[in-house]
């Protein structure tokens, strides 16, 4: 029987578990994946560990994950435009911990050839989350975006896709990670005190947007740099919604199919490349969970299910 990752109580990874389970049956307008890659972003440990129970109410024993990658296996009443064989990439209606999963078509997109499955596991979440807070704080040509944790997931491709833009970008990471961040078109500079200085050394003028997927208390420094809190959006920092601030809950905000469509295509004019930390096997989720959350890994976390 193909196997899962299920956890019965709210806690640690401790309680996770991998084991056998049916496959499950697409209904009509879904469709059944043999998964390949999945994903791991921030929510999935968050909602282990119960911090995401009111948003997202579950019936335990559940599972984790909704960036997928992998091959349509079966297909629900209803459906056309796709077929049994077809190699698609996107979010999933099922968890993704998994080796199968049900997905709506309308989330999905074909993966090229070319794209290789532990990287086209790691597009949706955090891609879809970079380019949607891209369109949000509407960044455009000329403009200079601060990125803070930009050698992070999310981070990672929000640099190259605002670079894509025409966007001069800078980016706060860990001398570690300078040589990253150099490489995707930013401009790096350490955190902690003194970090208006350090940008301004860059960007005399301040900038003109700013992104915080870091929740290390760069609020204030980042409205003193954009000149006011309007285009400041951060994906972590909720209770800087008092500050006026923008706040991102992540995910594409319904454009998935869009963003996914831009950046592989950028992909394809080697524009933008995805960067994987590190791939794990789905018995080795308790580890994969654990490298995310504690918050220093350069790129994204990929789940393979073989």
């Amino acid at each position: 029987m193909p196997l899962a990752v299920q956890f019965s109580e709210y806690g640690s990874t401790e309680q996770l578990r991998v084991v056998d389970v049916t496959p499950p049956d697409p209904g009509p307008g879904q469709v059944r994946l043999a998964v390949r890659a999945a994903g791991v972003n921030p929510i999935d440990w968050k909602i282990l560990q119960g911090a995401m129970r009111e948003q997202i109410p579950l019936a335990l024993p559940a599972g984790l994950g909704s960036d997928v990658a992998g091959v349509v296996d079966a297909i629900g009443e209803g459906v056309t435009g796709t077929e049994v064989g077809d190699e698609v990439l996107g979010t999933s209606l099922t968890p993704s911990y998994a080796q199968f999963a049900l997905a709506d078509p309308a989330a999905l997109i074909s993966k090229p050839g070319t794209v290789p499955w532990h990287a086209a596991g790691a597009l949706a979440g955090a891609g879809g989350t970079a380019w949607a807070v891209l369109e949000r704080l509407k960044v455009t040509e000329g403009e200079t975006v601060l990125i803070h944790a930009a050698a992070g997931g999310v981070g990672t491709f929000a640099v190259q896709l605002a670079a894509a833009r025409g966007a001069r970008v800078i980016g706060t990471a860990g001398e570690r990670n300078h040589g990253l961040l150099r490489d995707l078109g930013a401009l790096p500079v350490t955190y902690g005190p003194g970090l208006v200085e350090r940008v301004r050394a860059i960007a005399p003028n301040g900038v003109d947007a700013v992104i915080d997927a870091s929740g290390r208390g760069e609020i204030p420094d980042s409205i003193e740099l954009a000149g006011g809190p309007e285009r400041v959006l951060t994906l972590v920092a909720f209770d800087a919604a008092g500050t006026g601030v923008q706040i991102h809950a992540g995910g594409a905000a319904g454009q998935g199919a869009r963003a996914l469509s831009e950046i592989l295509g950028l992909i394809q004019e080697d524009r933008l490349r995805v960067a994987v930390a590190r791939t794990y096997g789905l018995t080795e989720v308790a580890a994969a969970l654990e490298a995310s959350r504690g918050g220093h890994v350069s790129g994204k976390i990929v789940l393979l299910t073989d």
